[in-house]
């Protein structure tokens, strides 16, 4: 399974280590955000790996709305499992939940369907930023704390209107961003392609916290280091 070296099994539960979230962060995501490398300050790991663990687990459903309630730590002991609600949930060996999943229609288990939906969404969402983000905090004249940027997985959805999926891919359709005083919630609308035929649609709603007056060269610098440790991670593997 592609996502065994991301995670580790400890019984009938499972950790992710600070490593392996990073590396499902650069190899999978294509997302070099700092908060999930190895000793980040506010490390946590990335949601779109809890996302793909609980695909694989629990299958493709017709209608999937993930709701995303806390930020997972290093190391942290993790079960996917299903509440008395009928939702599908993360959460760690105290019964905190850091994730929240509501599903209807069929499922499907199909393995090689499962991974491409979850490889093209995951690169999907791995081009927030600077690819999207950045456009839309410039017209809006604000801009996260660069020192301390942070950005949260608020919530996604999506319906698809058939489950063999061989060939799947995501492409915007809208985005937005509404500001309320420091806060920000930015939402993503995609469609789903499959075979060149579309086959259904979702969306995705991020957090910025910590907004101030836009600076271009503050943002500048910000996207020139992204682009910096993508290179030197893509040269490294190359190595």
């Amino acid at each position: 399974m592609f996502l065994d070296s991301y995670h580790t099994q400890a019984g009938a539960s499972f950790r992710i280590s600070a490593q392996q979230a990073s590396d499902f962060a650069k190899r999978v995501a294509g997302d070099f955000n700092p908060i999930h490398d190895p000793g980040a300050r506010r490390f946590c790991v990335p949601g779109d790996l809890l996302f793909a663990l609980m695909l694989s687990r629990f299958g493709l459903s017709r209608h999937m709305d993930f709701r995303f309630r806390s930020m997972v730590g290093d190391g942290t002991l993790l079960s996917l499992d299903e509440n008395e609600a009928g939702q599908l949930v993360v959460r760690d060996d105290e019964g905190k939940q850091y994730l929240e999943v509501s599903r209807e229609g069929d499922t499907s288990l199909d393995a090689a369907a499962i991974e491409a939906f979850t490889r093209c969404y995951v690169a999907f969402s791995g081009k927030n930023f600077p690819h999207v983000l950045k456009p839309l905090l410039e017209a809006r004249g604000v801009m996260f704390n660069p020192k301390r940027p942070l950005v949260i997985y608020d919530s996604m959805g999506f319906s698809l209107d058939r489950l063999d999926l061989a060939e799947p891919s995501l492409e915007l359709v809208d985005s937005s961003l509404e500001v309320a005083g420091k806060r920000g919630d930015v939402r993503l609308e995609f469609r789903i392609i499959d075979r060149g035929e579309p086959v259904g649609s979702g969306s995705k709603k991020l957090v910025v916290s910590g907004l101030s007056e836009y600076d271009p060269d503050a943002m500048e610098a910000i996207v020139a280091e992204f682009y910096r440790l993508k290179a030197a991670y893509e040269n490294a593997g190359r190595a």
